[in-house]
C-alpha cells in the first residue's frame, strides 16, 4: 500500500502540498503501512479519537482515560489544566499503556500557561497582531513550540486565525491577531512556522471562521449569516494563505453557515459540504482535520450517544476531539463500516493521515519525558528575552500610531 491517494493531484490549482509528508517520506510510508496493516478494525477505529484529561483530576478520572487507551486503542489525548510535572508523568504512563504512540495535544495559544501552572505565558495574539516585524511573532511561536516539545506535546491547537470583527464576540476577542485579514494571515503564518520549525504540529482554527459571532459555541450554535462572497473575502482568507505555507491541521468549528450548508441547523463540523466539499476539494487542504470539542452544546445538542461522532467522521473529519462516549461512538462507527457506509478507503485515508502526523511529530522514535529540570526548562532567561522583545515591538507600534494620530488631529 502507498500514499498515492493522499498525494494525487487536486483539481484546484491552489492545492496544498501534503503538509504531513516529511523528507524521509519512504521511511515514513513504510512505518505508516506497517502500523496500519498490523491493526485490527477495532484498533484502526480507535485511532480516530482524541480524549480529554487534566493532570489535576483525581486518580479515578485519570485512570478512566488510561482504561480507554488500553481497551479502545485511542489515537490521542488532549491535556487541559494541571501542572507540567504531573502532566509529564501522566503522559509517560499513558504512552506506556498505548500500543501505538499517542498524539498528545494542548490548547497553548499563548503558551503552556493557557492551561498549566508553573509555566510561561507569552503575549496573547491581539498583542502579537500589533507587531510589525513578523520575525518576532515567529520567535514567539518557536519558543512556545520548544516548550510543547519539552513537555511531550506534539500538536498545539494554534494559531487562532479568526478575524476579530465583532466586539460582542464572547469567545475569541484577544485570542485573535486582530480585525485586518492580511495581518491575521501573516501573523498566523509566522506563528505556525515558528512552531513547525521545532517539530510541533500546527492547527488553524476555528474553520470556517468564528470571529464575527456574538454566540459562544460552547453553549449554543452560532449562525454565520453572510454571503459566500463575504466569507471568501474575509473569514476564509487567512486559511487560503496559511494552507499554502504548510499548515499541518485545521480544527472545524461548530457554526451554522447557511451560505455554505443548505441544511438548516447543520453545524459546520458535521457538514460534508463544508469539510469534504469546500475545505478538501475547493481549498485543496490535505492535512489533518479535527472537529472542535464534540462535548460542546453547539454540536452535541440532543443527539443520541455516538451519533455526533459518526456524523462528524462521515462529513470528512479525521480526528474526533473530546467525544462524549467513546465506546458507543466506536460501536456506531463499527456498524457503519460493516454495513458499507464507511469504506475501507475512507477509513484508511484518515487513519493513515493520523499515523503520518505521528511520524512527523517523531513518534516513530518515541522516548519518555524526563522530569529532571523540567520547571527550569519551561521558565528560562530566553523566555524572558523573547517576551520582552515582543512587548517592546508591540508598544512601539502603538506609540507610533498615537503620535501620528496627534499630528493629524
Amino acid at each position: 500500500m502507498d500514499f498515492s491517494y493522499l498525494l494525487r493531484p487536486n483539481l484546484n490549482a491552489h492545492a496544498q502540498h501534503n503538509p504531513l509528508v516529511v523528507k524521509d517520506s519512504l521511511e515514513q510510508q513504510k512505518w505508516v503501512d506497517a502500523q496500519y496493516d498490523a491493526m485490527s478494525l477495532d484498533e484502526r477505529l480507535g485511532q480516530l479519537f482524541m480524549v480529554s484529561v487534566a493532570s489535576d483530576q483525581n486518580k479515578s478520572g485519570t485512570d478512566k482515560i488510561k482504561t480507554l487507551i488500553e481497551n479502545h486503542n485511542i489515537g490521542g489525548v488532549i491535556f487541559s489544566t494541571g501542572g507540567p510535572v504531573r502532566q509529564a508523568k501522566l503522559t509517560n504512563d499513558y504512552q506506556t499503556a498505548s500500543k501505538i504512540p499517542l498524539l498528545i495535544g494542548m490548547d497553548a495559544e499563548w503558551g503552556l500557561a493557557m492551561r498549566l501552572d508553573s509555566t510561561y505565558a507569552f503575549p496573547w495574539n491581539m498583542t502579537l497582531g500589533a507587531i510589525k516585524d513578523n520575525a518576532v511573532v515567529e520567535k514567539v511561536g518557536r519558543q512556545i513550540g520548544k516548550h510543547a516539545k519539552r513537555l511531550g506535546v506534539h500538536i498545539n491547537f494554534a494559531p487562532d486565525i479568526d478575524i476579530n470583527i465583532n466586539p460582542q464576540n464572547p469567545i475569541i476577542g484577544n485570542r485573535s491577531f486582530g480585525e485586518d485579514r492580511e495581518n491575521v494571515a501573516q501573523k498566523g503564518i509566522a506563528f505556525m512556522k515558528g512552531m513547525e520549525s521545532v517539530g510541533i504540529l500546527s492547527c488553524g482554527k476555528h474553520f470556517p471562521g468564528h470571529g464575527d459571532t456574538a454566540t459562544d459555541s460552547h453553549h449554543a450554535l452560532p449562525i454565520i449569516d453572510f454571503s459566500r462572497k463575504r466569507l471568501d473575502s474575509i473569514e476564509l482568507y487567512p486559511y487560503k494563505k496559511i494552507i499554502q505555507e504548510g499548515l499541518s491541521s485545521i480544527m472545524v468549528a461548530h457554526l451554522e453557515v447557511p451560505s455554505l450548508e443548505l441544511q438548516k441547523g447543520m453545524p459546520s463540523s458535521l457538514s460534508e459540504q463544508i469539510i469534504s466539499g469546500i475545505l478538501k476539494e475547493e481549498m485543496g487542504f490535505q492535512g489533518l482535520i479535527f472537529t472542535d470539542a464534540l462535548n460542546m452544546k453547539g454540536v452535541a445538542g440532543d443527539e443520541n450517544p455516538g451519533d455526533v461522532e459518526l456524523k462528524a467522521f462521515m462529513a470528512g473529519n479525521d480526528m474526533l476531539l473530546m467525544p462524549t462516549e467513546v465506546e458507543k461512538a466506536k460501536q456506531k462507527l463499527t456498524n457503519a463500516y460493516n454495513k458499507g457506509r464507511i469504506t475501507e478507503l475512507r477509513l484508511s485515508g484518515s487513519v493513515k493521515k493520523i499515523l503520518m502526523a505521528k511520524y512527523k511529530a517523531g513518534l516513530h522514535t518515541y522516548k519518555p519525558i524526563s522530569t529532571q529540570n523540567l520547571f527550569n526548562d519551561l521558565n528560562s532567561l530566553e523566555d524572558d528575552l523573547i517576551y520582552e522583545e515582543a512587548i517592546e515591538n508591540a508598544i512601539t507600534v502603538i506609540s507610533w500610531a498615537l503620535k501620528n494620530w496627534r499630528i493629524r488631529k
